[in-house]
C-alpha cells in the first residue's frame, strides 16, 4: 500500500504517519530520514523525531540523496520522512540530481515501493500561504508540487493532517480511525 501523508508545519503529520506504520507493519519497520543536519535547528528537529520513534522498533536509514539506491528488501513497512527535505537535498546538494530532481526522486519512490509491502511518505503542504517567493524558491515549490501531484495520483491513500486531525482525500483506511 502506498500512503501519502501531507500537512503544514507542526500539523501532526509525522506522528500520524508513525501511527499508520504501527498499525500496518506485519514485520520489520524502516524509517528513511531525509533531513540533512546542516544547522542547529535541523539537529533539534532530528532529535525530536528520534525521540518520537524511540520505542517503536524502527531501523533508520539516513538518505539525503539517491533514494533509488536504497535497499529496503528486509522491511515490511517503510516510512519516508520527508519528501520536502529530500527534494531540497536533490536540488541543492553537490551530490544531488539538480535539474533532474523530480525524475530521480520518483524513480527512487518506485524502487523503494517495489521492495516493501507498505510505503508511507510524509510531505509538506507549502503552497497555501499566498506569498510570492523569489524565483529560486518558486522553482523548488514547482518541483515539490510536481512530485506531490504524482504521489497523490498514485497513492492508495492520501491523508492531509490539519491540527492533528487526519482528513482522507483519497482511498479508505482499513480501520475506523488511527489515533494520534
Amino acid at each position: 500500500m502506498l500512503i501519502v501523508v501531507t500537512g503544514g508545519s507542526g500539523s501532526g503529520k509525522s506522528e500520524y504517519a508513525e501511527s499508520l506504520v504501527m498499525r500496518l507493519a506485519a514485520g520489520p519497520k524502516l524509517y528513511i530520514a531525509t533531513m540533512y543536519p546542516f544547522d542547529e535547528e535541523s539537529h533539534r528537529r532530528i532529535a525530536r523525531h528520534r525521540l518520537m520513534r524511540r520505542d517503536k522498533g524502527f531501523d533508520t536509514l539516513e538518505c539525503y540523496t539517491g533514494l533509488k539506491h536504497a535497499d529496503v528488501r528486509a522491511y515490511d513497512t517503510v516510512l519516508l520522512e520527508c519528501m520536502s527535505n529530500l527534494t531540497a537535498n536533490e536540488m541543492y546538494q553537490e551530490d544531488g540530481a539538480g535539474e533532474r530532481s523530480a525524475e530521480e526522486i520518483l524513480a527512487g519512490v518506485e524502487q523503494v515501493y517495489g521492495q516493501c509491502r507498505n510505503l508511507i511518505i510524509v510531505t509538506n503542504e507549502i503552497f497555501s500561504d499566498g506569498i510570492d517567493y523569489d524565483p529560486e524558491t518558486a522553482r523548488y515549490q514547482r518541483c515539490l508540487g510536481n512530485i506531490n501531484r504524482y504521489l497523490a495520483r498514485t497513492a492508495d491513500l492520501l491523508v492531509e493532517v490539519v491540527y492533528s486531525i487526519p482528513l482522507v482525500h483519497k482511498g479508505k483506511t482499513l480501520w475506523d480511525e488511527v489515533s494520534v
